[in-house]
């Protein structure tokens, strides 16, 4: 009787959470039907999520003050608000850099340096390079998808092969860069250091680059002549500048500070002034709100779901879907598990860093119980994120580019085929390195 009791309460700590997912997956939905632009952004997550937050105080059945503390201790967490903190200056980073000119010297000096018979490839490689130094593929889209449709009009490339090149470039820094906020959130509901989820990831992510420019060398057509503009070398190595001090293993913090520092120090060489120093810092701060607040909204509800018994429940009966796979292996059947669940998320919330976010803890369970270590857990969760993310017609990327190039989401996100490869590559590492994850 006990048993069936708390079965009755762990499903009904889990109705928050799904109530948010059908609020905000229903508003997008319905607005697109509307013929909305941005349908699915139109519903800020922070609002959407409110109504499943009012909804998990009433289920839990405690006096106020006590439901008020389970949920400031959930996001209060150390987890959560690391994460916050990281996003501020990752935010703050990516603004500064961008303001001195970084962005538009980053993309010219990748395009002087490809040969005509190239061009797929090397925009594939400008969009990952910029998108990994960035740290988000939307803003990458925005800053190389007009630059894109102008050489696809010039040359005469198919433009939703241009389009599909550039998402594609674009999800692999999206889920690589250690300042995107997918890697923030993955590493951090995991508990992993970046560096190592870095090292991790690349191992399949390198792969499924490789096999994708071989593509594009190959459906690039006959070569054309590109017009190049002028760049300062300078403005480019606040970009380098992090990566290398990433990958050198520092912390995070003292990375995107120093970076900070960085790159306002190469702005000052052409003309970047103090006062715009510290307005782009808070404009940093600022566009990271949205997913600030997210990250501590999910992070107090997902205290009442643990308490209620949910994250076992739902880990539970993941593994009772891949039970047929645990029987021949159980970490195989555990990581497949957790890429089901971050991409089903994804399908519902249609953005890759809240549907991490959502399925963290669950993955981090799913992890616990097969063994997997946490860096190949965070791993899993941003590559089958950005991977749905890449591919989802209704995602932001896809609506963005759909509307510069003037073509269907539906033939842009068909045409991310680094996407697709890099989903087909990580299920095979998953099936053939049973050992060691």
């Amino acid at each position: 009787m006990q048993a069936s009791v708390d079965k009755v309460a762990a499903k009904l700590s889990l109705l928050p959470l799904l109530t948010f997912v059908a609020l905000f997956l229903g508003v997008g939905l319905y607005l697109q039907a509307q013929g909305v632009d941005y349908a699915f952004y139109q519903l800020p997550a922070p609002v959407a999520i409110l109504p499943a937050i009012v909804l998990a105080f009433v289920l839990a059945r405690q006096r106020i003050n006590e439901s008020v503390e389970t949920f400031i201790r959930g996001a209060g967490h150390s987890n959560i608000i690391t994460m916050c903190l990281i996003y501020l200056l990752a935010g703050a980073f990516s603004a500064v850099a961008g303001a001195t000119g970084g962005v538009d010297a980053i993309v010219n000096a990748g395009l002087s340096f490809i040969p005509p018979s190239l061009l797929l490839p090397g925009l594939f490689l400008i969009s990952a390079i910029v998108s990994t130094a960035m740290g988000t593929s939307m803003g990458t889209i925005g800053a190389i998808g007009p630059i894109a449709l102008a050489v696809s009009l010039k040359t005469g490339i198919d433009p939703a092969l241009m389009a599909g090149t550039i998402v594609s470039g674009a999800m692999f820094g999206d889920n690589l860069s250690i300042i995107s906020d997918t890697t923030i959130a993955a590493t951090r509901t995991q508990g992993c250091e970046m560096k190592d989820k870095f090292r991790e990831n690349l191992k399949i992510a390198l792969p499924a680059a490789v096999l994708t420019i071989a593509l594009l060398i190959y459906l690039t057509p006959e070569p054309q002549p590109v017009e190049v503009g002028d760049f300062d070398w300078l403005l480019v190595l606040p970009y380098i500048f992090i990566l290398v001090l990433a990958v050198m293993g520092l912390n995070v913090f003292v990375v995107l500070f120093s970076g900070i520092i960085f790159a306002a120090l190469m702005g000052f060489t052409s003309g970047y002034e103090g006062g715009a120093f510290v307005k782009d810092i808070y404009k940093g701060f600022s566009n990271m709100q949205e997913i600030f607040l997210l990250s501590m909204f999910i992070g107090g509800l997902s205290e009442f779901i643990r308490r209620g018994g949910g994250l076992d429940y739902l880990a539970r009966k993941i593994q009772a879907v891949t039970k047929l796979v645990a029987r021949f292996n159980r970490q195989v059947a555990d990581q497949l598990g957790i890429a089901v669940l971050v991409m089903a998320s994804n399908l519902c919330i249609a953005n890759n860093t809240v549907s991490i976010i959502v399925a963290g803890p669950i993955a981090k369970k799913l992890a616990q119980d097969g063994e997997i270590s946490a860096k190949r857990s965070a791993s899993l969760l941003d590559i089958f994120a950005c991977v749905l993310q890449g591919t989802l017609p209704y995602g932001a990327q896809a609506l963005l580019l759909g509307a510069t190039f003037g073509i269907s989401p539906w033939q842009v996100s068909t045409s991310a085929f680094y996407c697709f490869i890099l989903a087909i590559t990580a299920v095979l590492i998953i099936i053939l390195r049973r050992h060691k994850v």
